[in-house]
């Protein structure tokens, strides 16, 4: 897993990025806003029309882009206005899940949450619960991270390029 080598900064606070399905989750998000249930204000909602039509690339490039986690949440199984998009959405999840595990991403950063229309308080206890799990694993900070990995990999390059240039004049030198 990717490890932070520091303590976040005091000022810090998790960015979560969270793919609602119209029908049920975001539905449920308005009722705990009118509902005033509080929760945290780290969450940016985006509405699908169904959790089924998030593709898994637009998880990764909120991960990219600086988000610390995502929230994905949709309709129960079996409750589908699309019939069968949830479904689609736990595999597709299943597979991005191993995909992270292999780049150093904890799984705690991803979560799939089935939420209906009338749990409004539902969605309260999961932002706040995922909030709390990602301030004790700090920021992920991948943007950065690829700062630093295209410095290593240049750093490399440049080495391996003086390294065939020493060779090339070892080997004009021993000829001779």
């Amino acid at each position: 897993m990717i490890q932070t080598n520091h303590a976040p900064p005091a000022a810090w606070s998790p960015r979560i990025i969270a793919f609602f399905c119209n029908w049920c989750t975001y539905t449920a998000a308005d009722l705990a806003g009118v509902s005033r249930l509080k929760y945290a204000p780290n969450v940016r909602v985006i509405r699908l029309m169904c959790s089924g039509r998030l593709d898994p690339q637009f998880i990764l490039a909120a991960f990219a882009a600086g988000a610390d986690a995502v929230l994905i949440g949709g309709c129960h199984p079996g409750d589908c206005h699309y019939v069968e998009g949830n479904y689609k959405t736990l595999r597709r999840v299943r597979l991005l899940e191993r995909m992270l595990a292999d780049l150093g991403i904890e799984p705690a950063r991803l979560r799939l949450e089935w939420i209906a229309a009338s749990e409004g308080d539902k969605i309260q206890e999961t932002v706040n619960d995922l909030v709390a799990t990602v301030r004790t694993l700090g920021p992920l900070g991948l943007p950065q991270r690829f700062a630093d990995w295209d410095r290593e990999a240049t750093a490399l390059a440049d080495s391996v390029c003086e390294m065939e240039a020493n060779a090339s004049t070892w080997e004009v030198s021993a000829a001779g």
